[in-house]
């Protein structure tokens, strides 16, 4: 996007993870003023988290990612809103050798983002949050989790897209993101909506996004699955049905084609988390 700030990062070059965990809003208080020796990631889950850095204010989406700079002033411009969640993660990256000062093939991270492999950095997200609360993470592990979590923001989308067709296509990921747990969702459902050809829509939406929207709708379905099997206890037939999916035989085929795990060892592997509300 235009005006976005971004991150020149080497690739190979080391990254040094500090700590993460998941916030939580109980609907009061304000991200607080100040500057950290560390960059900030921070992936918004639900709500929308209202800050400023410098010169340059922010609205964060769910969804979408914030990356800090170290050493700059940032702070809450708005109060936390009750439905405000977000994953942080703190980082630094160790001053390159003087030969090797000079940037070669590198990763070009922009400041705010839209991930378009959201659930795989939800899942790297977690993954350093359980090696964090049981310290059972390899030695090093760390480190290459949130490698991979900057690799994850920095993937580009397609390019060449014209305005008014990448409007269309976001407009219908919106619509995907508002309505996905009903059951009768469906390409032509979404193209009827915004009055528009479903074969237009389908590849317009691929060519934006980089998969179909039936895709999408699955991915969608199974993060929210995935947060429910993690944070609330109703069973698994439950979560398919509360999830948009027609029947829970086919939320288990999705769900551990995506995850490459059944909805029961999800639930196990990430029963651990570091939550903070404050």
């Amino acid at each position: 996007m235009a005006g976005t700030a971004y991150l020149e990062l080497e690739q190979g070059r080391a990254v040094k993870a500090l700590n993460a965990g998941l916030f939580v809003s109980r609907g009061q208080g304000m991200h607080p003023d100040r500057r950290i020796d560390s960059y900030e990631l921070i992936l918004v889950k639900r709500g929308t988290l209202h800050m400023a850095e410098e010169a340059q204010s922010f609205a964060i989406g769910a969804g979408e990612t914030l990356l800090l700079w170290p050493h700059r002033r940032h702070w809450g411009t708005q109060p936390y809103g009750r439905d405000l969640s977000f994953y942080w993660i703190h980082f630094r990256l160790p001053d390159l050798p003087k030969s090797r000062s000079k940037p070669g093939n590198a990763w070009r991270i922009p400041q705010v983002s839209r991930p378009a492999r959201l659930e795989r950095l939800t899942e790297l997200m977690h993954r350093f949050l359980d090696d964090q609360t049981s310290d059972s993470g390899a030695p090093g592990s760390a480190d290459l989790l949130v490698t991979m979590m900057l690799c994850e923001v920095a993937a580009a989308k397609p390019a060449g897209v014209p305005h008014a067709a990448a409007n269309l296509a976001g407009r219908a990921d919106s619509y995907l993101a508002q309505h996905f747990r009903n059951t009768e969702l469906s390409t032509s459902v979404v193209a009827a909506a915004l009055d528009c050809n479903p074969d237009y829509l389908g590849r317009i939406y691929k060519q934006v996004y980089g998969r179909t929207l039936t895709d999408n709708l699955h991915r969608r379905r199974v993060q929210d699955a995935g947060a429910l099997l993690r944070e609330c206890g109703l069973s698994v037939d439950a979560v398919a049905e509360e999830c948009g999916f027609p029947n829970a035989g086919y939320f288990r085929r999705i769900f551990r084609r995506l995850t490459g795990l059944t909805p029961r060892a999800y639930r196990r592997l990430y029963a651990r988390m570091h939550i903070n509300t404050r």
